[in-house]
């Protein structure tokens, strides 16, 4: 009988329908593949119950955080070698029912059933959220979801973000790096400013402030007074003490706020950099309108946002099922033409859309590195499941990224008052 990697690689090359690129190493110690290869590591049948307890991204995801499944050499290469058990084979009961009628996928999984053994399939790993979706995006599901993402830990996250402490995508020069990653941040901190028109004496309102590196920039490199609402106490804590740190705490008032209880209007611009990912298909015309709502006529907002590719059949979008469970609950991203039509609808003007998605994913492969080299103390600080949680999902987005499964935009909207006069240079893109 063949060894366990062998039999091991041959089911999942049936499952995927291709050849596995990548080296194969089971518990038994059996290795299956090209000799030079990056090594994809089964340390136990518990992974194979993982899999086979949820079929594509999850089941992969369970047996990784578990540490059941682990990599040795390119995580990036494993990644794209297994995108046929995750991207394009799916996990929906539709699209399994389809995989279950054809033969060699049948045959694939009774070997798998046979090799994993006859135990019960394990619990999940217990960094993984359960809760029924139902009363998504109220104020307290949304504090919730944003307190399993970002109240990590303000020392785990200084090692995956750097000194920048921001947590979305960098503007990177042309040709790419090798800039610095904090050089990087401080160009899309800037380019927002200037799409904004910030000036001295002016009001923004930064959205999902984060650890306060926006509203820092804004009112220190451009003079104006800023709020910054999060939903996060420990962002909200580090972000204080860095304004403070700045002198700026008569400019920066940074609170523990939802959007939607902003009552202090009107702001001459506001700024939503990686936070309408949090809010949801059913509340994002209600975000839209709020944030209408809190501009002076002429006001301008800088909408900050990942997209995903639009589907055939919209009623058929899931979730991705990792990145609810693992990294951002409730999390939900829509095609840009949907964001677009929406803040329309709200009664903005659409003035400028900029594709920043090549950036996104020289940013992640950054912050991967950044966590790579400090796992040790990223492990000591957010325990090991959750550290693998991060490091997965930072390498799967950077090639989701690269290869336009999904995209980032910079989305300039204007508060255009009756009249007409939107106060933008006839000239796209100089933004002054």
């Amino acid at each position: 009988m063949p060894d366990v990697a062998s039999r091991l690689k041959g089911h999942v090359e049936q499952l995927i329908g291709a050849p596995l690129s990548v080296r194969v190493r089971a518990w038994d110690g059996s290795q299956a593949g090209p000799p030079d290869a990056t090594t994809l590591v089964v340390r136990n049948r518990r992974a194979l119950r993982h899999l086979l307890r949820k079929p594509g991204e999850l089941g992969l995801a369970r047996a990784w955080v578990a540490g059941d499944l682990t990599v040795e050499g390119d995580l990036y290469a494993a990644l794209d070698a297994l995108a046929g058990l995750v991207w394009e084979r799916g996990e929906d009961a539709r699209t399994l029912a389809q995989a279950l009628r054809d033969p060699a996928f049948r045959s694939a999984a009774r070997g798998l059933l046979a090799l994993a053994g006859p135990p019960l399939p394990p619990a999940p790993p217990p960094e993984e959220v359960r809760r029924p979706r139902r009363g998504l995006h109220t104020k307290h599901s949304d504090r919730r979801a944003i307190s399993h993402h970002y109240d990590v830990g303000n020392d785990f996250y200084e090692i995956v973000l750097g000194p920048s402490m921001v947590y979305s995508c960098a503007y990177w020069p042309a040709p790419p790096p090798p800039g610095t990653l904090e050089q990087a941040q401080h160009d899309k901190l800037e380019l927002v400013a200037r799409k904004l028109a910030l000036r001295p004496g002016q009001r923004l309102l930064d959205v999902g402030c984060g650890w306060g590196s926006m509203a820092i920039h804004a009112a220190r490199d451009h003079g104006v007074s800023v709020v910054g609402v999060t939903l996060s106490r420990e962002q909200a804590a580090y972000a204080r003490k860095r304004v403070a740190d700045e002198g700026l705490t008569d400019r920066v008032d940074i609170r523990v706020q939802d959007y939607r209880d902003v009552s202090d209007g009107p702001y001459d611009a506001v700024s939503s950099i990686g936070m309408a990912e949090h809010v949801g298909s059913e509340r994002y015309l209600e975000y839209a309108t709020a944030l209408h709502r809190l501009l002076k006529p002429g006001g301008r907002l800088l909408n900050h946002q990942i997209a995903r590719r639009p589907q055939r059949d919209e009623t058929s979008y899931r979730v991705d099922s990792f990145i609810d469970a693992y990294v951002f609950p409730d999390g939900e991203l829509a095609p840009l033409g949907t964001t677009v039509s929406l803040l329309e609808r709200s009664g903005f003007e659409v003035r400028d859309v900029e594709s920043i998605r090549e950036h996104y994913a020289l940013t992640l492969r950054r912050w991967v590195e950044n966590l790579t080299d400090g796992w040790d103390r990223a492990v000591s600080l957010a325990g090991p499941g959750r550290a693998r949680v991060w490091l997965l999902y930072m390498a799967a987005s950077a090639l989701a990224f690269e290869r336009n499964r999904i995209g980032v935009n910079q989305v300039l909207a204007v508060r255009t008052p009756e009249p007409g006069t939107s106060g933008l240079p006839l000239r796209a893109r100089t933004w002054n």
